[in-house]
């Protein structure tokens, strides 16, 4: 039976260390086998064994600090990117977050079996436990690091996926030479709106264009901070050069305006997108004609 290294005794977290720096190949080894590792290290198994051997040099450089209950430990930083990878690549494979913590618990009982053939024979029964036990909490603080972690990523990508959803659903479409709109419905919010404005500014500059319609008829309501966005579009695409037209404005909405006094004196407002396009025409010297009943075209 192999000896504790020297200086450990009396200190469960100390042992827990050394047993980990000198048991590191055959810890990583060991994971290399498991489902979590196995799965996501595809390419080769000493690519697994490298990911694991990290993990451990994690996990002692923690025992070391003596911080084997904390997440948040300095230790954890080298590996939080990988361990996050790992995390997400099995939730897109399709496990739920309870599985992939199995999984993540499947890893302790290898390791806890290497450490009870490592203590020796005449380590006092409390001593043993104790170490045991601090293996056991820093086990259960990595897999809280790594569900952490994969929560904290996995609200990153719905956010970037919200982001471009709402990209997607604020299309600025060119009606003409020198006009585009945007047609907006559903809900606004003050991300919605913010995304309306930044798309409508970079649409004026690419287009080129003179007039740009803001059509709000498939808006039920907006309220107070969301019609201050819409005021203050119309004031960018103003400074851009750009005339911007209000169209669809419903009655709830007037009132909202009304009611928080926002200076519509500037602003150019119409019932529907049809009497917005008719105007910015009729600005443009564009004659709109309309075949008569009789077949003759009149203006």
């Amino acid at each position: 039976m192999p000896e504790l290294a020297e200086g450990t005794a009396g200190s469960p977290t100390n042992e827990v260390r050394d047993f980990l720096r000198r048991r590191r190949e055959q810890i990583a080894q060991r994971w290399a086998d498991e489902p979590l590792f196995r799965a996501v290290f595809t390419v080769s198994r000493d690519e697994a064994v490298e990911a694991g051997k990290a993990v451990v040099d994690a996990l002692a450089q923690v025992a070391d600090a003596g911080r084997v209950e904390d997440p948040d430990a300095a230790g954890f930083t080298t590996v939080r990117e990988q361990l996050a990878r790992m995390g997400a690549a099995r939730s897109r494979a399709g496990l739920s977050t309870a599985q992939v913590s199995g999984e993540l618990a499947a890893l302790r009982p290898p390791v806890e079996n290497l450490l009870l053939s490592d203590l020796p024979d005449d380590l006092p029964a409390d001593q043993a436990r104790d170490c045991v036990t601090t293996l056991s909490v820093l086990m259960g603080t990595l897999r809280v690091v790594v569900m952490q972690t994969a929560l904290s990523e996995g609200q990153a990508l719905i956010d970037r996926q919200r982001l471009q959803l709402l990209e997607v659903a604020t299309p600025v479409i060119k009606l003409w030479d020198g006009i585009v709109a945007v047609p907006l419905i559903g809900t606004l919010d003050s991300a919605r709106s913010q995304v309306v404005m930044e798309t409508l500014l970079e649409s004026i500059v690419e287009q080129q264009a003179r007039y740009a319609i803001l059509d709000i008829t498939g808006v039920p309501t907006v309220d107070s901070l969301v019609a201050q966005h819409l005021m203050k579009t119309v004031a960018a695409a103003r400074l851009m050069g750009a005339e911007c037209i209000v169209s669809g404005i419903r009655p709830a909405i007037a009132q909202t305006m009304v009611h928080l006094g926002l200076d519509l004196g500037t602003v150019v407002t119409r019932a529907s997108l049809a009497d917005a396009l008719g105007y910015v025409l009729h600005q443009l010297g564009v004659g709109i004609v309309n075949p008569g009943s009789n077949g003759a075209v009149t203006r």
